[in-house]
């Protein structure tokens, strides 16, 4: 579990620990396999106090990745971002295929974050929102951040971003009504294959997945989703892991994986806006453009 949780409103920050690879955690519930639909959606894989971490983010331009903040803020010097869409299927793939700091023992724990990138990966910079408020002001979320890679990637297209507040056209009773793509790099929640048969987070296989989830809540700042897989109206929703990850709509990104209100990625998820003026702002200092 993401060692930054807190209680304001029940809320649950959705990226997860790497310490050790093979905990608990989950990402896209009730979800499918993404393959290449999403090329874009890469999986970001930092260093925090709190040890090895991962989240998710997209490719905005051929060297910025839009993550969420609270999988910037406090980062230990530098990170890795993979698209790889098949990371590890197993514990023992995940031991090999996700790298390690130079000076991580095997115990998640860095002093000096990640140094250069293994075959596959591409090292970066994180920047954090500088209004970001830590989950502790509803006025000022601001859950937006960036990874700026050292190399450009030219073989991926990047995503749009969305026209400025593009998201206003789909307030009630529109929203309700509305599909939003959702995409991140972890696993489903499933019953285990031993023990008690409840829904878990499961780590493994660790790939890219999407579903759909409904519109149930739009504020100047946040974009709330249903994220039930039983609900006959989408495919499910995101949790831990997915924290950064992108919300699509008609192509457009228009927000990133924030928070949830459970421990098992379902419920409600809550979305950054990435639409709106504060956000934008900000992101076209890293060179971005918005769609007109």
């Amino acid at each position: 579990m993401h060692a930054r949780m807190k209680a304001l409103a029940g809320i649950v920050a959705a990226g997860t620990t790497l310490a050790p690879v093979g905990s608990s955690a989950g990402a896209i519930t009730d979800g499918q396999p993404d393959g290449e639909l999403h090329p874009n959606v890469g999986l970001v894989l930092f260093y925090q106090e709190g040890g090895r971490l991962r989240c998710s983010g997209t490719l905005a331009s051929a060297t910025v990745v839009v993550t969420a903040a609270h999988c910037t803020f406090g980062d230990i010097g530098q990170v890795l971002v993979t698209f790889d869409t098949d990371i590890a299927q197993t514990p023992a793939e995940g031991a090999v295929n996700v790298p390690r700091a130079a000076d991580d023992t095997g115990n998640g724990i860095s002093q000096t974050g990640f140094t250069s990138a293994p075959e596959g990966w591409f090292l970066g910079t994180p920047a954090t929102h500088p209004e970001y408020s830590d989950f502790t002001d509803l006025d000022n979320w601001n859950d937006t951040g960036v990874v700026v890679l050292e190399e450009p990637i030219v073989a991926i297209a990047p995503a749009t971003l969305a026209p400025t507040n593009y998201l206003e056209e789909f307030r009630q009773p529109v929203l309700n009504s509305t599909l939003f793509d959702v995409v991140g790099n972890g696993t489903r929640v499933a019953k285990p294959e031993s023990g008690p048969q409840t829904p878990t987070p499961l780590s493994y296989p660790l790939i890219r997945r999407y579903t759909s989830s409904p519109g149930q809540k739009l504020t100047s700042l946040i974009l709330q989703l249903n994220g039930n897989g039983n609900d006959n109206r989408g495919g499910g929703g995101t949790c831990f892991g997915d924290s950064g990850g992108p919300v699509f709509l008609n192509r457009y990104l228009v927000g990133d994986t924030s928070y949830g209100y459970t421990s098992k990625g379902r419920y409600l998820g809550g979305y950054q806006r990435v639409d709106i003026p504060v956000v934008q702002d900000w992101l076209v200092t890293f060179g971005l453009t918005l769609a007109p």
